[in-house]
């Protein structure tokens, strides 16, 4: 199953401690990148957090955010006495130094660090909390990721059809135009040359049309056709084979291209450098 690399989820869980809520945002990347942004209390976490995260991704820039509060129960506050005596003691010297009129008021006191202690709580079982928490909004990531995949995979799917409907009909029409281009020579160059040397001219013909003949582009569009369906039925990541697979494929089409000695055929190369290049950009999300 291909996965899409592009992804959204955002879970929020309350437990007795407190209550959670995790934002993973996932977009496509060469590579795995890990950006964590979370509370000063829980920057212990990150490395679990990483590890989850190379085992469950191969690939993409994820972003995990992270805000929680405790519960009220939690969040019983007391007032450091003997830093806010240090303050006053502090803030007497200065005044005795710069004269008076500069007090200390008691909001600007509250607002030292440390001046308000909260409540005894139990840090490891918040951290343990937060990472369960994480579990759930890694499943509803990967949910998503598996969802957009599924939908990536059906566009791709359709693409291959119509390039196949492409291929075969240059397969179809060739022979016909090869014969058309031999008439066509064969009357230019009986206007010109006043005898003709039958044999040499075809000869030249048959060098003209090996130039154009365009079989062996043809066999290998289709043998990597099937080799992108093969790899879109895989599970694990498989995106960088894809995306290299887009490149046989535009490089045949090229050659489709370069070799062309019709209008129909040049129009045929040209759908399907289109379809190519369609699919090579959903690919790119793809993990």
């Amino acid at each position: 199953m291909s996965l899409s690399m592009t992804a959204f989820a955002r879970k929020d869980v309350q437990t007795e401690l407190a209550t959670f809520t995790w934002e993973i945002r996932s977009v496509n990347s060469r590579y795995l990148e890990l950006h964590f942004r979370l509370p000063e209390q829980l920057k212990a976490i990150e490395g679990p957090l990483r590890e989850k995260l190379r085992k469950t991704l191969s690939r993409g820039k994820v972003e995990c955010s992270l805000r929680y509060s405790l519960n009220e129960q939690q969040q019983d506050l007391s007032v450091n006495e003997e830093l806010v005596a240090q303050l006053n003691r502090a803030a007497d010297q200065v005044h005795g130094i710069i004269g008076p009129g500069n007090a200390l008021d008691a909001l600007e006191i509250l607002k030292w660090p440390g001046v308000i202690r909260q409540g005894e709580v139990d840090q490891d079982a918040v951290a343990k909390q937060s990472l369960t928490a994480f579990d759930e909004a890694l499943t509803e990531l990967v949910e998503m990721r598996t969802r957009e995949g599924a939908a990536l995979k059906v566009f791709i799917e359709q693409r291959l059809e119509r390039i196949q409907d492409e291929t075969d009909k240059v397969k179809a029409i060739l022979p016909e135009i090869l014969n058309a281009q031999r008439e066509h020579l064969r009357n230019k160059v009986a206007e010109v040359l006043e005898q003709v040397d039958s044999e040499r001219i075809e000869q030249e013909m048959v060098i003209l049309f090996q130039k154009a003949d365009v079989d062996e582009e043809l066999d290998r569009l289709h043998a990597h056709l099937a080799e992108v369906r093969r790899t879109l039925g895989q599970s694990g990541p498989v995106g960088r084979r894809l995306d290299f697979m887009m490149q046989e494929l535009n490089r045949e089409a090229n050659t489709l291209s370069s070799k062309s000695i019709s209008h129909l055929t040049t129009q045929i190369a040209v759908e399907l450098k289109v379809l190519i290049e369609q699919m090579r950009e959903q690919i790119q999300n793809i993990e």
